[in-house]
């Protein structure tokens, strides 16, 4: 859903409907040039004003790992965005886990072998 009918719906509901909800808006997007990379690390730092995170590839990602994980892409964004960004995120996940079931984060417990014996 996108930010101008999710904020349509919110008005038009907090004024008790009394204006109607905004229709979607085709937004016209060109991504012929967009290069697409593979992260397995990310990193979030930022200030109060904006909010930087950071992508990379961890060779190793079990353990600690013994060289340093080099950034390749950096994405710097207003709270605005990332809170869409988050909301965007979260409905991707709950849609992917709604049909392949729960992603589990944490790697030692993927790791474990379930005991074959019992």
């Amino acid at each position: 859903m996108s930010n101008e009918v999710e904020n349509g719906a919110v008005a038009a509901q907090a004024e008790g409907a009394q204006r109607p909800v905004v229709q979607p808006v085709q937004v016209h997007v060109k991504d012929d040039d967009a290069i697409a990379c593979y992260a397995n690390f990310c990193r979030v730092t930022g200030s109060p004003e904006e909010l930087i995170v950071d992508f990379g590839l961890n060779p190793q990602p079990v353990g600690v790992p013994k060289d340093p994980i080099q950034v390749k892409q950096r994405v710097i964004m207003n709270f605005f965005t990332a809170k869409r960004l988050l909301a965007a995120l979260q409905m991707s996940v709950q849609r992917h886990e709604a049909v392949f079931g729960v992603l589990e984060t944490d790697i030692q417990k993927r790791l474990r072998v379930p005991n074959q014996g019992q």
